[in-house]
């Protein structure tokens, strides 16, 4: 059996940058972790259909656009409704003063663009192993 920790990388909405995306999804492979990618412009449906179908352990979203608030709020009320119990992590333009707010919504780990990649593996180890999953 591979215990490898599984995360999905996501970009939802209309966003049509993933450089940020694709770097944290090869730091993530580096460390050890299976990552698999959506690729651009997903539905919050898409999203959480592809999290169910991988068995993921975690869940990462890269938004530019501004939006972070609402597409968090409605993929967690999603992810919830599927049973799924996996931390899940925003990065990307998140400004600081979201930060609070995201995590009283239920994200794991906030990471605004320039933050350190071994800071972001770390976290989603620790996350994953605090509830079980591998």
């Amino acid at each position: 059996m591979d215990d490898r920790i599984r995360v999905l990388i996501a970009k939802p909405g209309l966003d049509g940058h993933d450089r940020g995306a694709k770097v944290v999804a090869l730091a993530l492979r580096d460390a050890g972790m299976e990552v698999i990618y959506t690729g651009l412009h997903r539905t919050i449906d898409e999203i959480v259909t592809a999290a169910v179908q991988e068995d993921v352990d975690a869940l990462g979203l890269s938004i530019l656009s501004g939006a972070h608030l609402a597409l968090c709020e409605r993929l967690l009320a999603q992810l919830h409704n599927e049973g799924l119990d996996v931390p899940v992590f925003v990065g990307g333009n998140i400004p600081q003063r979201d930060h609070a707010k995201l995590r009283a919504l239920g994200i794991a780990g906030v990471f605004a663009t320039g933050s350190e990649l071994s800071e972001i593996a770390r976290a989603v180890r620790e996350a994953v192993e605090k509830i079980g999953r591998r």
